[in-house]
């Protein structure tokens, strides 16, 4: 493996169960550190990496602040050592996570991913490069965000895939099932965005 591919994998152990959260954290939140580790608890996992795209391709992204201010902005939030942030995609410069969750997946095969998404995720998730092999390649947990919930699980991924749907009491072992397989988390209610904390300008708000 290149060196500088394998520095930007955060530490990790043979068998472990690794949630992968992917975003832009622009700005990072209190939900980001809440969802992970709600899905830490629920899914049983050993670790969340958070990977800090350098930008998404769904979204404008005039005013995403510099890979490295995120960077540092995440690690504050976190502050888990359970959660750990990556340049991942920077580093192997992928730009869709299906290209990111192949590499991983052939790279450190003896790792079992969970892709991690809040439900406003799902409710656009049929318009992700290559969402069907995605849904193939990992397992998904899916975090209800009220008031999201409907939308999301009336949502053209959401009624494809509904044979796949694991049920909530079952999540534990997620890890554990071969894709494609998803589960729909509830009970966690925050309703932060990043959206919201930044000002009409791109600048933050200064809230973590």
């Amino acid at each position: 493996m290149p060196r500088f591919v394998a520095q930007a994998v955060p530490p990790h152990s043979e068998g472990m169960r690794i949630g992968l959260l992917g975003g832009s954290f622009n700005p990072p939140h209190q939900a980001h550190r809440a969802i992970s580790r709600f899905a830490l608890m629920r899914l049983q996992l050993d670790r969340v990496w958070w990977l800090v795209t350098p930008g998404n391709p769904l979204k404008e992204n005039g005013n995403l602040h510099e890979l490295g201010e995120r960077m540092q902005a995440a690690r504050d939030v976190a502050d888990d050592p359970r959660i750990e942030v990556s340049c991942l995609e920077s580093v192997i410069r992928t730009r869709y996570t299906i290209d990111t969750i192949n590499t991983l997946r052939r790279r450190f095969s003896g790792l079992r991913f969970v892709w991690i998404m809040g439900a406003d995720n799902l409710a656009q998730f049929h318009r992700w490069q290559d969402w069907r092999r995605i849904a193939a390649q990992v397992p998904m947990a899916v975090i209800d965000r009220p008031p999201q919930s409907f939308r999301a699980l009336a949502s053209p991924a959401a009624q494809a895939l509904a044979r796949y749907r694991v049920p909530e009491n079952e999540a534990g072992l997620l890890a554990d099932r071969p894709a494609p397989a998803w589960v729909f988390l509830t009970g966690l209610k925050l309703n932060l965005s990043s959206t919201g904390l930044r000002n009409p300008d791109g600048s933050w708000k200064g809230t973590k």
